[in-house]
């Protein structure tokens, strides 16, 4: 498990980018850098980091089911993600 701090800030982060992401957008289509350059760095999108749901663990991500691996591979053998069974051949 990750620290509840680390998780913590990446849920500050994701927060802030909600928040902004309009008015960064608005400021890239009209070309203000200098406005753009004032904004908080964690406003940005790209400082965002693909962290388990669960856990928080960063490596070993799976976008289309939100959570690590090993996380997945628990869940999916307790039968708890509909629709996936351990392949057999």
């Amino acid at each position: 498990m990750a620290k509840e701090s680390m998780k913590a800030r990446e849920r500050k982060r994701l927060k802030m980018v909600e928040k902004y992401a309009a008015k960064r957008e608005q400021l890239k289509k009209e070309g203000d850098w200098d406005a753009l350059q004032k904004l908080p760095k964690n406003s940005s999108k790209v400082r965002l980091h693909n962290r388990c749901l669960l856990t928080g663990r960063p490596r070993g991500y799976m976008r289309q089911f939100g959570i690590s691996r090993v996380t997945f591979r628990e869940m999916a053998l307790d039968g708890k993600i509909p629709g996936v069974k351990k392949a057999s051949w």
